[in-house]
């Protein structure tokens, strides 16, 4: 596994963490002979042609209570989200069919929503021009199925790849907001080759060890080496592909973490106040390990999230630059690789 930089009998191999040499970020090997623009457009070509069922992430799981609802919006259309007394997860539309309120604003009464223009109770079941769309909730994410939005043959439920056992991961989610559609968020997802030159801090030794054949699939294959601190880093195999149009998923296949995800998921919000698109970023880590300690990680889980997102939210503020400037360029000029 690439990475190590220790000699033999120097350095454990079965430790995770392995010394890295010194860095020079400029004399790493270029790698854009090999990020082929004909490659990446055709995979994502066939990812935007994959089914979704119609299901779009809203928001983590536990950011969902039965204390108070939320408002979200997707691809423009209000909705408000919260839970009954007994925890199920209820989705439908924002606005109350009274007289339009924001039942994002809405006290909970007993599980069900009370307007407080005028007071209209509203439950799981509804009322008279206000139904519940299907949702779902994993137990990490929470999901509303609008086949109005998607136009597609609709799924029971969504469209996600293998995760490790949900008694034994250690999930933490977190969501920012770009200028741009998921198509662009996807496609920074779909190039690999860019992660040791635009996130330095995060990644070293990186090389890709396999692509999609040119006519039919999505599966990148990496080595990277993930940095803890400046001269530490734990080197893993690793998987990228694309179970839906929205989604992109990393998957570690060997080292630390085997079995490990991180599921990227792209939700259109509709246009912001200069009319142009907003798309919500909001990626799961899923981090797993069977060594022993691993429990005690578990349990520290309250510590640990918020380490967790800081991380993940340092990536996506260059990668949503990056997804930026990919829609700013396809849609004020033409793409250097169309």
């Amino acid at each position: 596994m690439s990475g190590s930089a220790s000699g033999p009998g120097k350095w454990p191999n079965n430790i995770p963490l392995q010394p890295l040499q010194k860095f020079d970020w400029s004399a790493q090997r270029p790698t854009h002979h090999d990020a082929d623009p004909g490659l990446i457009a055709a995979v994502l070509d066939r990812t935007q042609a994959r089914p979704s069922g119609n299901w779009f992430v809203i928001a983590a799981s536990d950011g969902i209570g039965t204390e108070h609802p939320i408002g979200v919006t997707v691809a423009g259309v209000e909705l408000v989200a919260w839970r009954d007394r007994t925890g199920r997860l209820i989705v439908g539309p924002g606005a109350c069919p009274h007289l339009g309120a924001p039942l994002a604003r809405a006290a909970l009464d007993c599980g069900a929503l009370r307007c407080r223009w005028h007071g209209l109770r509203i439950a799981a079941e509804g009322v008279p021009g206000w139904t519940p769309w299907p949702s779902h909730d994993d137990g990490v994410l929470a999901w509303v199925r609008l086949d109005h939005i998607g136009r597609q043959t609709p799924t029971p439920a969504p469209i996600i790849g293998p995760r490790p056992p949900a008694h034994a991961h250690l999930a933490a989610v977190t969501t920012m907001v770009g200028v741009c559609e998921p198509v662009d968020i996807v496609a920074n997802r779909l190039d690999p080759w860019h992660g040791a030159w635009f996130h330095p801090y995060s990644f070293t030794h990186l090389d890709v060890l396999e692509t999609p054949d040119p006519d039919s699939g999505d599966r990148f294959v990496v080595a990277v080496t993930f940095r803890v601190g400046r001269r530490l880093g734990v080197p893993v195999r690793a998987e990228f592909t694309s179970p839906e149009p929205r989604t992109v998923v990393m998957r570690i296949l060997d080292g630390e973490g085997a079995d490990s995800v991180v599921e990227t998921h792209a939700t259109a919000l509709g246009p912001g106040p200069d009319g142009r698109p907003r798309t919500a970023v909001i990626e799961a880590v899923l981090a797993f390990s069977p060594r022993s300690g691993f429990t005690a990680a578990r349990r520290a889980a309250p510590m640990l999230r918020p380490l967790m997102r800081r991380a993940a939210a340092r990536l996506w503020r260059d990668d949503l630059a990056y997804a930026e400037r990919r829609y700013e360029l396809r849609t004020t000029q033409v793409p250097p690789h169309r």
